[in-house]
């Protein structure tokens, strides 16, 4: 169960023996890529607690102040959470999420549905003694729709998708340039068929195919308000990429913005440039072996 900051503190200190339980700085790198929920925190209002001497992992509840002025309690896994489908700076805070997606009121029922007095209390008939009533069977839940236009390929194979998004990133169309001009492969696949769903299709949508190696690389940033790629779509990137991998291909991600490695071969960047162009191709040649990526640079 959650405690407060203090207690919290006071346990720690006590369990491990010294004033200073975590250091300042200790877990800086782990927060490093929430910069909003730096920007909530204050220590003053956490017994003079800094955010880096505090475990993301900790059960343990903390006073967070928004942009607006909302001060709200809440531990470091569901402020960690919070960013889901809504791409909106208000998502960090409830009250600025409430109020910019207020939650719907159902209305009463009109005086001509309300049952006449006495209904609710006279209730269904007793049952005879010793005679066990018969539980109404539960209604199925219906399947999850899986998305039709998904052509009628191999697994693992390449092509172009009518549900795919449209790129809308400067720097992945500079990324999609410097990759395809570096290496000359098939250009202009968005999808690749795979096993079993993945968000009610059977195709993923990665930002760069490379056909022939059989590689998908991914471009993150957290984005404009620090919502892209972390919480609970951190998860869905380590779902997609072993949906992905379970296809037969690799995935190599570029993370920027502070945001950790996923897998074995992901690349952290502070920007792309050439330097970056190249540290990518040596990573292919240590997925495919240099013959094989050799064989199709320009």
């Amino acid at each position: 169960m959650a405690e407060r900051v203090e207690a919290w503190w006071a346990r720690r200190q006590w369990s491990k023996g010294r004033s200073e339980p975590y250091a300042v700085g200790t877990y800086r790198e782990a927060w490093a890529a929430y910069p909003a929920l730096i920007r909530q925190y204050h220590p003053e209002l956490n017994a003079g607690i800094t955010l880096t001497q505090i475990p993301p992992a900790a059960d343990v509840l903390l006073l967070w102040e928004c942009e607006s002025g909302h001060r709200f309690a809440a531990t470091p896994a569901e402020q960690r959470a919070r960013p889901g489908r809504e791409r909106r700076r208000s998502a960090w805070c409830p009250e600025c999420a409430e109020r910019a997606n207020p939650t719907r009121i159902l209305p009463l029922p009109q005086r001509e549905t309300v049952l006449p007095p006495g209904a609710l209390l006279s209730g269904p008939p007793a049952a005879e003694p010793g005679v066990l009533r018969e539980r109404p069977a539960r209604r199925p839940r219906p399947p999850a729709r899986i998305c039709d236009k998904t052509p009628a390929v191999p697994i693992g194979e390449a092509f172009v998708s009518a549900c795919a998004p449209v790129p809308a990133s400067a720097v992945e169309d500079r990324v999609r340039a410097d990759l395809f001009a570096r290496l000359d492969v098939t250009p202009g696949r968005n999808a690749v068929r795979v096993a079993r769903p993945f968000f009610q299709h059977v195709e993923v949508w990665p930002d760069f195919l490379l056909p022939e190696l059989r590689i998908a690389v991914e471009y993150d940033s957290i984005g404009r308000h620090g919502l892209e790629h972390v919480g609970a779509r951190e998860e869905a990137d380590r779902r997609k990429d072993r949906t992905l991998r379970a296809s037969g291909w690799e995935v190599v991600r570029l993370r920027t913005g502070k945001l950790l490695p996923l897998g074995p071969h992901d690349m952290q960047l502070a920007a792309w440039n050439a330097r970056a162009l190249d540290r990518l191709i040596d990573v292919l040649r240590d997925l495919r072996g240099p013959l094989l990526v050799d064989a199709y640079l320009r």
